[in-house]
């Protein structure tokens, strides 16, 4: 919230969104040979995971179930799977007020769709209130797309880019529900996940939102 809102990082928003795509469009550069093994994880492997957790909670999530069943029918093939971060959003950038200086949080990384990056990163939930600025909470979509392109990642299709949105919104909704199950079950209790929990129902109007067509919000 303080990169979106704060004086000290006004020079640096305008050139979020850009910088974000180069580093994005680096990523996947990078040579598949030249990795350690790594799961691939393309749409479908993806929603058959979530699919596993949401069926352990033994709660009623029809917002979710729908949201699978429309992410299966329009699920896009996986061509070649490049290396893909993961968790590539506001909130794991280090950002001075010259911009963006490291991308953090690399546990999540995958061989897969690059263009889930992409989707992740304009998630509502890491706009942090700032939702008119679909990237981020700092920037607008084609920016996006027209910078990652310009630096070598090639020309982003946008209805594969809300695809991935649209299951980075589910992903992170039943995140959510497995950290609250974590304190409700008494394995960790913590305020913190408690009130993750708190905000599901805020992912599954997200999500509702964009299966119904209105991915601009």
């Amino acid at each position: 919230r303080k990169i979106l809102r704060d004086e000290a990082y006004a020079a640096a928003r305008p050139r979020l969104t850009a910088a974000c795509a180069e580093q994005a469009a680096r990523i996947h550069a990078v040579p598949t040979a030249s990795l350690p093994t790594l799961p691939v994880l393309g749409p479908r492997e993806l929603l058959e995971q979530y699919r596993a957790v949401l069926d352990t909670f033994g709660e009623p999530h029809p917002a979710f179930e729908l949201g699978l069943r429309r992410l299966a029918d329009d699920a896009p093939d996986l061509d070649e799977p490049a290396l893909v971060h993961g968790d590539f959003r506001n909130g794991n950038l280090v950002v001075g007020t010259d911009g963006l200086r490291a991308v953090l949080d690399w546990e999540l990384a995958h061989r897969g769709d690059p263009i889930e990056d992409l989707g992740w990163l304009c998630v509502k939930s890491w706009r942090f209130g700032v939702t008119d600025r679909r990237v981020g909470g700092f920037g607008d979509v084609d920016e996006l797309c027209d910078a990652y392109a310009a630096a070598g990642g090639g020309p982003v299709d946008r209805t594969r880019l809300t695809w991935w949105e649209t299951l980075g919104t589910l992903k992170w909704g039943v995140i959510c529900e497995m950290q609250a199950q974590t304190h409700l079950q008494g394995l960790v209790r913590s305020v913190e996940l408690a009130t993750l929990g708190r905000r599901i129902a805020e992912l599954e109007w997200d999500l509702l939102e964009l299966v119904g067509g209105d991915s601009g919000t």
